[in-house]
């Protein structure tokens, strides 16, 4: 009965820490990102993907996106809210803090220069 109370508890938890800590994502998808710059008021990241790639739910503090391909994406929120859309060669995005899953949808390699700001207000 112990064993079985510890199992559920600990399960609990990892679930509850699961929605709580938002992770990063450039250990939860290496193979997608490259940290060019890392330093007290940004990071800067390289972010490529191809066509079926999909990336778990991760975290984004605020943060410009710049598009260096056209690609279509969908994006997934905590709340299941779902979004599709495209990136365009040249542009430039603001977005707010954002907690999401990501799915590119193609037709190419979507890459992406994201600088994250930090200690924004």
């Amino acid at each position: 009965m112990r064993t079985t109370i510890a199992a559920l508890a600990a399960t609990f938890f990892v679930v509850i820490a699961g929605f709580a800590l938002p992770q990063d994502p450039v250990p939860l998808s290496p193979q997608m990102y490259t940290v060019l710059l890392d330093n007290e008021h940004v990071r800067v990241l390289e972010f490529r993907c191809k066509p079926g790639d999909k990336e778990p739910m991760h975290a984004h503090p605020a943060m410009v996106a710049y598009s260096l391909t056209a690609s279509k994406f969908r994006s997934t929120t905590r709340d299941g809210e779902t979004t599709a859309g495209e990136t365009k060669p040249g542009t430039a995005e603001w977005a707010e803090a954002v907690t999401h899953a990501w799915e590119c949808l193609g037709p190419g390699e979507q890459r992406t220069i994201i600088t994250e700001l930090k200690g924004v207000r």
